[in-house]
């Protein structure tokens, strides 16, 4: 059986690389995107199981590249889980994840890497 894959799209080094190691501890490919340009260029040759997904980041903000994924059909992912860590938690932020197709928004603060984990892994094993 094939590693699943998660492009992680996160700018913060330090919590990229917990991530990172977390989640290979756990068998999952991770491939890492620090801004998202990157990533949107990663995505036109690269299918992941989930995508994880800051907000706040250089060159493209999260939700521009969630806009770019749902309405560029080149891309082949409109059925990848999009799932939100940021430190955004405004409810008009947590409503516009939504509306642009989220499965998930987990709040930085609020959720512990433990947590993170196990939600992601808890949407890669629905699928």
């Amino acid at each position: 059986m094939n590693p699943k894959k998660i492009l992680l799209i996160e700018d913060d080094i330090f919590l990229s690389s917990l991530l990172k190691n977390r989640f290979q501890k756990e068998g999952i490919e991770i491939i890492h995107s620090k801004d998202g340009e990157e990533a949107v260029k990663v995505l036109s040759t690269t299918k992941p199981d989930l995508i994880l997904l800051d907000i706040m980041l250089p060159k493209k903000s999260g939700f521009e590249i969630m806009e770019e994924i749902r309405s560029d059909p080149q891309l082949q992912i409109q059925d990848v889980p999009i799932v939100i860590i940021s430190n955004l938690g405004q409810p008009e932020d947590i409503s516009k994840g939504e509306r642009l197709g989220a499965a998930g928004y987990l709040i930085k603060a609020k959720t512990s890497i433990d947590d993170l984990i196990e939600k992601v892994k808890s949407f890669l094993s629905a699928e």
